[in-house]
């Protein structure tokens, strides 16, 4: 377990005091260092022992057989996994002749760092070897934000008490073993040793390994370069062969000297381009590391950072286990997003081989959000990876015999890869989640030149898919059938009422975007008769609810199921340890499906259905999903219960750094991650956006006594700062003098003059604060 003994709460960084060789696997993954492009999970340097070895290149993957009981027309044939490539995070010591390795000897001291702010891994060790020679050792690890392809680090050997000889073997390594990941001998054939050696070289210092992956004919190149600092006479030496390469450094240190090296990492991939040009890139890579230098590499980290938390911070007061977690999860949102530049976010980023390296309607949903309010070109990038896969969704929504553009449910590539299809191609959601985040960006950033690149014709492949989907019935009401919401638990139902208020306001948002854009509009067919069926679908859209019971049941029908036997079904997670027959006709739910739909949008729900739905579906919701939390957070905060809110918060925000879901082996949880900064802006801070305009009315639970936060909005940069009584705005600077926001429902002027203080509006409870299912109550955090 991540215990607060071994992670002391801090509140710029997370430190380990004391190695733990059974939390190996989860420190990997939260030590992880990454840009978007480059990950490196956070192993030692000598690479053992290990969880799971990893660096990974955003959508570097190779493709593997689905397995099917059963096969079924239009069912995925492929699938794609995130290939772990060339390790080049390998230092390996000895000390005389004996290796440095953290199981033999004894360890005096050893403290690793995660530093949120000068975007670092730093370990320090204390060693004393087998023969008794004592030698410190201090790593500095980055993955550069400012160089997309560059990774370094900065490794020292000090001799402490009797001279030493010291040999350090740098290395790329490339087809290392891994864990068996998957009990399908086809799978573990493709995965097992999926790199093919293209073309090795090397020079006195240094070498460049190409290789290429054996189906999805993708091809990478790794280099390295060495700088080497050391009193006296040192011997370098590099050799490499096709699968590895290494650079050797022996010398001798008397008490208190040291060896320092400093090795140079250059990473990039192509599906196009030349063996010859993608050598020369890594070698221009390195070349302009070292003329950047280790310092200069380590104040552009710092400097790309201190900008991204001017933008982005938020301070929590009062609850220093949210504050660490809250700036945990922006720091590896930021490093799963800031250089991903065109290709997708994973969801669990570049520090893990969870979902196969996948991404989902989570970046959309949850990352995507944090990021158009934070560092929005981030977000940009990401909205034109989703576009630059249209062509693969139209072939997708074609082969099932629909218009439009289906969007695959999972991929790294752009096709589809889920083997259910209840969960999955049923997921119809997908595409509306996808358009809302193309309109949320327009929103907030007030840029439509995104719209009119790439924008609108997603939003009007999306809209065409749900044209082809949904029917009017013999009374002019508009359905969805066959589709599945967000819970997981609910599948293949009728009028689901997330997708169908959703599905409306993609129609809605294709239909606006084509009236300030007709001559795109016109080049891709929209006529005025398909805007008006649009229009009329959207308008017409049945949103069931129940009169006797006076909530929405989540889709229609739901409230008439059966109830789950909670007395008799309670081992978490139900899907692990349950039948989907027996999950699907029932009233459990694994996640917030009507409630996220109260979230994001929210106009459509009068306080008092807020607040009966909120209380109907917290009976009935085990919360088997990570991305559960943040929204339940959301929405308690909403209808007034801030205790339980509060808790949810905690929950979300410390899924990875405590490991509550056994899980964080794996790799970190991007959505939670986000969904922290979530729960605390949207549902402590009020923020919404959902009728177009910037939306806040905040209020704290008691263990909090302070919040303060940062936005950006249409090129102004806000400052929120929330206590009890009341909230001071502050707009800090912008594209104009004033600007006009909600606040607690009301109009509000912000100018740049001075800051605004306004009293928090009491938000008081319309029912008692609702149970959970048994032994599903969120991770106490109030102070009773």
């Amino acid at each position: 377990m991540i215990t607060e003994d071994i992670f002391p709460v801090e509140p710029w960084q997370v430190r380990e005091t004391r190695l733990v060789l059974d939390l190996l696997g989860n420190t990997e993954s939260l030590f992880a260092l990454s840009n978007g492009h480059i990950g490196l999970r956070g192993n030692l340097d000598e690479g053992e022992p290990h969880s799971l070895p990893g660096t990974y290149l955003n959508s570097f993957y190779e493709v593997r057989p689905l397995p099917y009981a059963e096969a079924g027309f239009g069912y995925p044939e492929a699938g794609q996994t995130i290939v772990d490539v060339t390790n080049g995070k390998l230092i390996r010591l000895l000390v005389d002749d004996e290796p440095f390795d953290v199981r033999y000897g004894e360890l005096l001291h050893h403290e690793r760092i995660l530093d949120f702010r000068a975007g670092t891994l730093r370990r320090t060790a204390h060693w004393r070897s087998p023969a008794g020679k004592q030698v410190r050792i201090r790593s500095t690890r980055l993955v550069s934000l400012a160089q997309r392809s560059v990774a370094a680090i900065e490794y020292v050997v000090e001799a402490v008490d009797r001279f030493v000889r010291v040999t350090v073997q740098s290395q790329l390594v490339a087809n290392e073993d891994q864990p068996e990941s998957s009990r399908d001998p086809r799978v573990s054939a493709v995965l097992n040793r999926p790199l093919v050696a293209v073309q090795h070289e090397h020079s006195d210092r240094g070498a460049i390994l190409l290789h290429r992956t054996r189906s999805s004919g993708l091809m990478m190149a790794a280099a390295m370069e060495h700088e080497v600092e050391v009193p006296g006479r040192v011997e370098v030496t590099t050799g490499s062969s096709e699968d590895w390469a290494t650079t050797t450094v022996i010398c001798g240190l008397r008490p208190g000297q040291r060896l320092r090296l400093v090795k140079y990492l250059a990473y990039g991939w192509s599906s196009l381009r030349s063996r010859t040009a993608l050598r020369d890139q890594a070698a221009a890579a390195i070349s302009s590391a070292r003329y950047t230098g280790w310092d200069g590499l380590l104040a552009s980290q710092r400097s790309y950072l201190a900008d991204f938390w001017d933008s982005a911070d938020v301070e929590v007061e009062g609850d220093p286990e949210c504050q660490q977690a809250v700036r945990f999860g922006l720091f590896h949102v930021l490093q799963a997003s800031a250089r991903a530049e065109r290709r997708a976010i994973p969801a669990k980023g570049l520090t893990g081989t969870g979902y196969d390296g996948h991404a989902f309607w989570d970046t959309e949903g949850f990352v995507l959000p944090l990021l158009t309010y934070t560092l929005p070109h981030a977000a940009a990038d990401a909205l034109r990876w989703r576009a630059s896969i249209l062509d693969q969704a139209r072939e997708r929504a074609a082969l099932l015999d629909l218009t439009g553009a289906a969007f695959p449910w999972r991929t790294i590539h752009g096709e589809e890869c889920s083997a259910y299809w209840p969960a999955g191609t049923a997921a119809w959601h997908v595409n509306a989640d996808i358009a809302m985040a193309f309109e949320r960006y327009r929103i907030v950033t007030g840029d439509e030149s995104l719209e009119r690149e790439c924008g609108l014709e997603v939003l009007v492949e999306t809209a065409r898919l749900w044209a082809s989907l949904g029917h009017h019935d013999r009374h002019g009401v508009w359905h969805l059938d066959g589709v599945t919401g967000p819970d997981e638990y609910t599948a293949v139902v009728r009028d689901n009422v997330f997708t169908n208020l959703m599905a409306a306001h993609n129609l809605r948002i294709a239909a606006d975007a084509c009236e300030r854009h007709p001559d795109v509009a016109g080049r891709l067919g929209v006529t005025e008769q398909e805007k008006a069926h649009w229009r009329k679908a959207a308008a017409d859209v049945h949103i069931p609810y129940d009169e006797e019971l006076g909530v929405h049941p989540q889709c229609e029908g739901f409230t008439t199921l059966r109830e789950w036997d909670f007395d008799t079904n309670q081992t978490y997670p139900l899907l692990l340890h349950e039948p989907y027959v027996r999950l699907y006709p029932t009233q459990v739910i694994k996640q917030a499906d009507l409630v996220l739909a109260m979230h994001w949008q929210s106009h459509y729900f009068t306080p008092e259905q807020k607040a009966r739905n909120v209380d109907y579906y917290e009976r009935r919701t085990t919360r088997d999903s990570s991305l559960s939390a943040c929204t339940q957070a959301v929405m308690c905060a909403d209808v007034g219960h801030l205790e339980l809110a509060h808790d949810y918060t905690y929950e979300a925000a410390m899924i990875d750094l405590r490991d509550l879901h056994r899980n964080t082996r794996d790799g970190l949880h991007m959505a939670s991650l986000a969904g922290a900064w979530t729960a605390l802006v949207a549902g402590f801070g009020g923020l919404r956006d959902d009728t177009g305009v910037l939306a806040l009315d905040p209020h704290l639970p008691r263990g909090i006594t302070r919040l303060r936060f940062r936005l950006r909005w249409r090129d102004f940069r806000l400052t929120i700062d929330v206590n009890h009584a009341d909230v001071t705005y502050t707009l800090r600077d912008g594209p104009h003098h004033s600007l006009t926001i909600l606040h607690a429902g009301e109009e509000l002027m912000l100018t740049t003059d001075a800051p605004k203080t306004m009293p928090v509006r009491p938000r008081r409870p319309l029912l008692p604060e609702p149970e959970q299912p048994p032994g599903r109550a969120p991770l106490r955090h109030r102070k009773e």
